[in-house]
Parts: structure tokens; sequence; C-alpha cells
């Protein structure tokens, strides 16, 4: 069955929420980019941090780091402008730290609703947040310096090198790849690199698209590194596996997160010219 927009159209709007839908538009159909960050901002506080379940598995309306770190995300996987709603959001990361750099949750977290696998508290690893806003030219230097210190004792070669599932490689490539380059950082990019190609060629179909956090386009980093007939084993199923409905299978069967994607891939496989 041959890839068909009009189908995942269908998807994304009779299941998305808003600003899914806003995001569909933009990169598909000549939608505003104007539109889509009035739908991304209703998910900003006050206080320049993010919140009100923009990531789904947190509904939290008070700000904490999974929000942010998602929005980043959203920029990362599918290249849509940001930094425009940034303002006052570094601020916010820099009131909201632990004094070994580690990222604080509000108190009120879970008393809302969250999945299970977050009973124990929100994210609080910074290096996805600090990576990307380095990416995006917005990290303060003390930022910057508070979580090259957190990664020192938390995301080392020895840690990089035993990540067995593909999609939390993003901890280390989010960070490494972003990092300022010093001769001390080459060897983590390298290994943040060979392991999301080595979690890659062991994973099973239903991750496949995950590889694509990190290879949104063929000339990023991790696909110029990965094997030629890999890659191609991981296009070839997306181009494959869109269901009837339109929409594409996340990792988990976790269908309120399969219209973004959705919308993902559908952008991956215009990237390498499969589209």
């Amino acid at each position: 069955m041959s890839i068909s927009i009009d189908r995942a159209r269908q998807f994304v709007y009779a299941n998305g929420l808003l600003w899914e839908q806003a995001l569909f538009s933009y990169l598909f159909d000549g939608g505003s980019i104007e539109r889509l960050h009035s739908c991304l901002l209703n998910y900003k506080n006050a206080d320049g941090g993010w919140a009100h379940g923009l990531e789904h598995d947190i509904k939290c309306p008070d700000s904490h780091p999974l929000a942010l770190e998602f929005l980043l995300t959203i920029n990362r996987d599918t290249g849509v402008p940001i930094t425009a709603l940034l303002d006052g959001t570094v601020e916010w990361v820099e009131r909201n730290r632990e004094a070994d750099g580690s990222l604080r949750n509000p108190d009120t977290l879970l008393k809302y609703p969250h999945a299970p696998w977050w009973s124990g508290g929100g994210q609080t690893k910074p290096d996805s947040i600090t990576g990307n806003l380095i990416r995006l030219g917005l990290c303060s230097d003390e930022l910057q310096a508070t979580t090259a210190g957190w990664a020192s004792e938390n995301l080392n070669l020895a840690q990089i090198e035993a990540n067995e599932w593909l999609f939390m490689a993003y901890h280390a490539f989010d960070y490494y790849v972003n990092a300022p380059e010093k001769p001390e950082l080459a060897p983590l990019r390298e290994a943040a690199i060979a392991n999301i190609i080595a979690c890659a060629s062991k994973a099973e179909p239903k991750q496949y698209f995950s590889y694509f956090h990190f290879a949104r386009t063929p000339d990023s980093p991790v696909a110029k590194a990965t094997p030629a007939e890999l890659l191609n084993k991981f296009l070839d199923h997306l181009a494959s596996s869109q269901r009837e409905d339109g929409g594409w299978d996340d990792e988990h069967g976790l269908k309120h997160w399969q219209s973004y994607f959705t919308v993902m891939v559908l952008n991956v496989l215009r990237n390498y010219g499969r589209l």
C-alpha cells in the first residue's frame, strides 16, 4: 500500500490534539507557523516554563522539565521553529536546578494524571534540555557549566555504552552532539552515535521509527555513520507500515502518542525522498 498523506491527515485530525493538527497543517498543508505557535503557547506558564500535558504522559499544570524537554524534542524531530516561544524559558531552567545540576520538579507533579512510569517523580536529567538549548543558541554559560558537571558524573563513557534501549539514547545524543566541541568530549560524542547504531541494529521493527529521532535528515551525523543497508531497512519499514486508518504505531501501542509520531514519520519519509 502506498503512503497516503490524506489518510494520515484523517488520522491526525480525528485523534490528535489541536497543536498536533496545527503541526501537520504547517508541515504538509501550508498552514501558518503563527497558528502552530499560538496552539503551543497554551502550554506555557507565566514563569517561562511549560506544562499542561504537552508531553502526554504528565498532565500537571505547573511548569516541569519533561514538558520543556518534549517541546525541544518537537523541534529536533521535525525542524519546526520554536525559538520565538522560549522567552523566559532558559531563566526558568536556571531557577529550577539542584546544586548538582539536576532539575527540580514541582511538588504538585503527581497530584495530576501521569503515566505509571513517572510515579516516582518527573524528569530530573538536564542533558537533553541543555543540549537542545545549546543547539538553538539559547543556553546560558551558567546552565552549560552546571550540566557539564552533572554529565561528568551521570553520563560518562561506560554509561553511554551500557544503554540498550534505542529510544533512551537521546540523553547522550542530545547533550554530547550539541555540546561545545572540546577534545575531551569527542569520544563521548562518538560513543553516543555508536550506541544509537548498535541499539538500532538490534531493534525490533516497532522501534525502527525511534532511530529517526536522531537522524531526521540524510545529512545528520547518525545517518551518515549508519550502514546504508541498515538505514534503508528502517526506511522501507516506515514506508510500508502505515495502517489502514492512516496512522503509524508507536513502540508501546499507545494511541495518544500516535498522532505526533505519524507526523514525525511522514516528515522523515519526505526528508529522505520516500514521500
